[in-house]
């Protein structure tokens, strides 16, 4: 009964507070050009994909027409996505099975106040300032739907307009995050490099026919600087030995580091930090601080420099160190690279035997 009244109330108010067209000038455009996108646009769920290439098409659909209805480019709507899949990993969010993994609470999606915290009804949640809007046009604004969820996430972006400078402000406003914002704008680069979202393969980090061993070596104890453990894999090789870039992703790092010497780090579309020490130089004619690299793609060469100042070197054996790390929005923690090296190795000895 209270649920009820609760609901009748808010239909009152809708519709005797809606009949002036200047309440939410802004938005009012957006929400205008929404039903563009019929029901039957909506996407299948991931399960019913067969194989991901359907579902990045499905999910690259997605974003095209949603970026035709308001402007944005489809690589920034693709970034925030991703964004937020890699962050609900961390956090544990549901949508697991979604083909969009943006987020959104209750609260954020039907406004702080709304008594109905499932209020689907677009007029009411923009009345109680909530996010929430219909962009599959069938006339209810569902937190559940992917494709009213992304819609909504560029109706709020929308406010502050579809320029690269405008997005970022927007990016921030909502996440509050420089950190965030920075990724965002680094998988939006990697899209729009490429221009598809088929960009997960991997390949391993040194050529196959070169020679190379490694072992796990994470988690064991260092002295030098302070006692510290590995945070790392060690793959022991010669000096000149071509070191390559294992994924798609934008040079986040470059320079001297006094443990890990010449180190470069690369940042990639699942939010995981690639970090290559050690090195006896970079691959400057190809690469430099900022840019978008492939999986084979080669970033320098193996050496031993490190442990002092800019251009120590000799006080190891030479050998890559490479380290993974995950962001979880507001700090990156280190994991064990092995078994992705091992997984990464096994998977391009197949390609080629293919």
């Amino acid at each position: 009964m209270v649920a009820w009244y609760a609901r009748a109330l808010t239909a009152v108010l809708v519709c005797t507070t809606l009949t002036s067209a200047a309440l939410w000038p802004v938005e009012k455009q957006a929400s205008a050009a929404a039903p563009a996108v019929s029901p039957k646009s909506a996407p299948k769920s991931g399960k019913e994909a067969a194989g991901m290439k359907e579902v990045f098409a499905e999910r690259k659909d997605l974003f095209d027409k949603v970026s035709a209805l308001t402007g944005i480019p489809w690589n920034y709507l693709a970034a925030i996505d991703q964004y937020e899949r890699s962050i609900n990993l961390s956090k544990k969010r549901p949508l697991k099975d979604s083909l969009v993994a943006i987020y959104f609470t209750d609260l954020q999606w039907g406004g702080m106040f709304n008594p109905d915290h499932e209020d689907m009804n677009e007029q009411s949640i923009k009345l109680f300032g909530g996010m929430g809007r219909d962009g599959s046009g069938d006339g209810l604004a569902d937190r559940m739907n992917d494709l009213d969820r992304l819609y909504s996430m560029a109706s709020y972006l929308l406010n502050k307009g579809t320029a690269e400078e405008d997005l970022r402000i927007g990016l921030w406003e909502y996440y509050q995050n420089n950190r965030s914002v920075e990724r965002i704008q680094q998988f939006a680069r990697i899209y729009g490099t490429f221009d598809t979202l088929d960009l997960h393969e991997h390949c391993f980090v040194m050529p196959l026919g070169s020679n190379y061993s490694y072992r796990s070596t994470w988690g064991a104890s260092r002295g030098w600087g302070g006692f510290r453990i590995h945070e790392g894999t060690d793959l022991f090789a010669g000096y000149g030995v071509p070191v390559r870039s294992a994924t798609y992703g934008i040079i986040e790092v470059m320079g001297w580091n006094p443990y890990g010497g010449w180190r470069i780090g690369i940042r990639d579309l699942n939010n995981v930090y690639h970090y290559f020490a050690h090195l006896s130089g970079f691959n400057k004619k190809e690469v430099k601080l900022g840019d978008v690299v492939k999986p084979g793609q080669v970033v320098g060469w193996v050496g031993s420099s490190g442990y002092g100042k800019p251009g120590t070197s000799g006080k190891f054996p030479p050998h890559l160190h490479y380290g993974l790390y995950r962001d979880n929005g507001l700090t990156d923690w280190s994991f064990d690279p092995y078994p992705h090296l091992r997984k990464w190795e096994r998977e391009e000895r197949m390609r080629r035997k293919r």
